[in-house]
């Protein structure tokens, strides 16, 4: 409920301030007088936007205050909880703009961004403007207004999550789908290329042990020459090196005792014969197993180019990098392979998330079906009372494919003259019809939709007498389940209020003596005169005054 509002600095408004009660308030005015201008400041503290052009003095911030009772609201408190803001039962809702025309909004002090204010303002306030009669024919409208006569606005929440997640899965699938018909062609290009190198079958430093045994293959014939001449030179010919030191060492023995250096050097001879032996032995072995083989030439050389040419291909230059290469398309060679899978895993999803999603789409058609004679009935029969006995609406519910709100397509239907002809409400219906036509549906879904405060602005458009005083007795049953404020030029309405506050224009008290408006509460011989103005003009008559006691009444 708005306990209090005040405003400050904005259009014409110097500063004003305004104590609400429970029950039905009616504000009125003449024309001018600053009504509206009432509804645009409360407006910021519901979230719309705004800049400085609507400061009075410019080079002062303007303020805009909401004190609401939240009353044991869930909705409210779990907000304050979730964004961490003081949560307290009375709840204050603040819009500063300071002269530069930046914005500031407040929840009980603690700054908000403007989205915040929305989130809030709309669980407490339902404000309908003249403009919004434009709602009823919208399609959005129509749809919430049959879940909330269902009392199904959590299984259509459940619904949107499941439906988004039936489209998220769906988008994932068509990405899959659209990158394996991408990657074929590269993905057959890969696989030959990881085929050729799979059949190449190089172990690690193959090619660099190739080129080494290479260069050798193609010495050998030098290599045996230098062979034969060390080994003849050690073994064979006239006078062997081996001979001839072992024919040394024995004409050293003869003199080894005869002076201490010749045993040494003896000894060290001696080494150098057995050590020349030995390598004698390994250069004849060797020599015996080193020749040149033409077919393992020919096979390294053919080896060595096939590696030449996979390294010029892939631009490498060792075994290891044509190795990292062929473990690279092996590795992408199988996620190739696993799209098919991941593409079969997807397609699971996307069934499943449809088929959830088709059975909640079907319990909301089927709640939303079941509230449609019962609706139709009853806004009949108010419309019956608020002056349009021959209205009447009707709800087509057509069936299409799923989407964000469901499997239906809704339009409300009517016919101002029981012609038996209905039409799109958004085409046939006229100000005056669509404003009571939307005051009887919000009678309606109110309880439902579970709004403390319900403001009407200038629901009156377009009636008078018997379908004002209806319309004025519509909206004081309204108020008995929650707070209704309700701008009017019918006095049929003002009598029905609790409340009544006046809107009136005078001078200010800045020293320019500019016209400002002004709101204050009136007592029961104001509410008299005042209405009975209403009736009959400035100076009433006794008659007017009379008639005004007697709507009062």
């Amino acid at each position: 409920m708005l306990k209090r509002l005040f405003i400050q600095n904005y259009a014409i408004i110097d500063e004003v301030e305004i104590e609400l009660s429970n029950g039905f308030s009616a504000i009125t005015g003449e024309t001018g007088a600053g009504k509206s201008i009432l509804m645009g400041a409360l407006g910021l503290i519901l979230g719309e936007r705004a800049d400085s052009s609507v400061l009075s003095q410019k080079e002062k911030k303007l303020v805009v205050e909401g004190v609401f009772d939240a009353g044991t609201d869930q909705r409210v408190h779990q907000f304050l909880l979730a964004h961490e803001l003081e949560n307290e039962q009375e709840l204050v809702l603040r819009r500063e703009i300071n002269p530069q025309g930046k914005s500031r909004a407040f929840i009980n002090d603690s700054p908000v961004n403007l989205g915040q204010l929305q989130q809030i303002s709309s669980l407490l306030v339902d404000l309908h403007q003249q403009f919004d009669t434009l709602q009823l024919g919208q399609e959005d409208f129509q749809r919430e207004v049959l879940d909330a006569l269902a009392g199904q606005f959590s299984l259509v929440e459940e619904y949107r999550l499941s439906y988004d997640q039936w489209v998220q899965a769906k988008t994932l699938l068509q990405a899959y789908v659209d990158q394996k018909s991408s990657s074929d062609a590269r993905a057959e290009y890969n696989k030959f290329q990881w085929e050729e190198l799979e059949a190449a079958a190089f172990r690690t430093g193959e090619l660099e042990e190739l080129e080494a045994e290479l260069k050798l293959l193609t010495h050998t014939e030098e290599v045996q020459q230098v062979f034969t001449r060390i080994t003849s030179f050690l073994t064979e010919g006239e006078e062997p090196a081996l001979a001839q030191l072992k024919s040394f060492l024995q004409s050293l023995a003869e003199f080894r005792d005869m002076h201490e250096a010749f045993p040494p050097l003896e000894d060290r001879l001696r080494s150098s014969y057995v050590e020349l032996q030995d390598l004698s032995r390994e250069f004849d072995k060797l020599s015996s197993n080193f020749g040149g083989d033409p077919k393992r030439l020919e096979w390294v050389s053919e080896r060595l180019s096939l590696g030449y040419r996979l390294c010029k291909k892939h631009q490498v230059t060792t075994t290891a990098e044509l190795l990292a290469i062929h473990e690279e398309l092996a590795t992408q060679l199988q996620q190739f392979l696993n799209i098919d899978q991941m593409i079969v895993q997807q397609q699971k999803e996307v069934n499943a998330s449809e088929k959830k999603a088709v059975e909640l789409a079907s319990r909301i058609s089927k709640g939303r079906e079941k509230q449609i004679k019962g609706f139709e009935k009853r806004v009949h029969e108010l419309l019956q009372r608020v002056g349009m006995p021959s209205a009447k609406i009707k709800v087509q519910l057509t069936a299409e494919q799923l989407g964000p709100h469901g499997s239906d397509a809704i339009e409300f239907l009517f016919d101002a003259n029981n012609s038996g002809q209905f039409h799109p409400l958004r085409k046939v219906a006229s100000g005056g019809e669509l404003s009571r036509l939307m005051l009887c549906i919000k009678s309606l879904v109110g309880d439902s939709l579970k709004f403390s405060t319900q403001i009407f602005d200038e629901i009156d458009t377009g009636i008078a007498g018997e379908a004002a005083r209806q319309v004025g007795l519509l909206l004081k049953e309204l108020s008995a389940s929650r707070q209704v404020i309700c701008i009017t030029h019918q006095p049929q309405i003002a009598g029905k209020a609790h409340t009544h506050f006046f809107v009136y224009k005078g001078k200010g008290s800045d020293p320019s003596g500019a016209t400002r408006t002004f709101i204050r509460p009136l007592n029961s011989e104001e509410r008299v005169q005042t209405i009975a103005q209403m009736i009959g003009g400035e100076n009433p008559t006794p008659a007017a005054l009379a008639n005004a006691r007697e709507l009062l009444s």
